[in-house]
């Protein structure tokens, strides 16, 4: 599969088997591949684009500029506001695990 070498990647198995390929978190593909090969009987999920400017945090399912950024985006989460409705889904929503006792730290372009 072609991959743009200025963009980074994210390759996540939904279903099937593929080499290389565990199921489970996204797989992550740094600036630089021009291609990925893949081998098996599975679909994958292929997102990428261009890597962030800027330091971000990413936690969850929240991706921010800051440790207190998150804090809010948690805080927003749990209390509904914010995020819109998911249609489609019959039940309550996944509740965000707690925060690390730790302040999160945001990371640069280099992995």
């Amino acid at each position: 599969m072609p991959l743009d070498p200025a963009y980074e990647h994210g390759l996540l198995l939904l279903d099937g088997e593929v080499a290389a390929l565990p199921p489970g978190p996204l797989l992550y593909v740094p600036p630089g591949r021009e291609v990925v090969r893949l081998s098996g009987a599975g679909r994958v999920l292929l997102v990428g684009g261009e890597p962030f400017a800027e330091e971000i945090v990413m936690w969850w399912n929240f991706v921010g500029r800051s440790h207190d950024e998150i804090t809010a985006f948690r805080k927003e989460w749990m209390e509904g506001d914010g995020f819109g409705t998911v249609r489609g889904y019959d039940g309550a929503p996944l509740p965000a695990p707690a925060l690390p006792g730790t302040r999160l730290k945001a990371r640069g372009r280099v992995r």
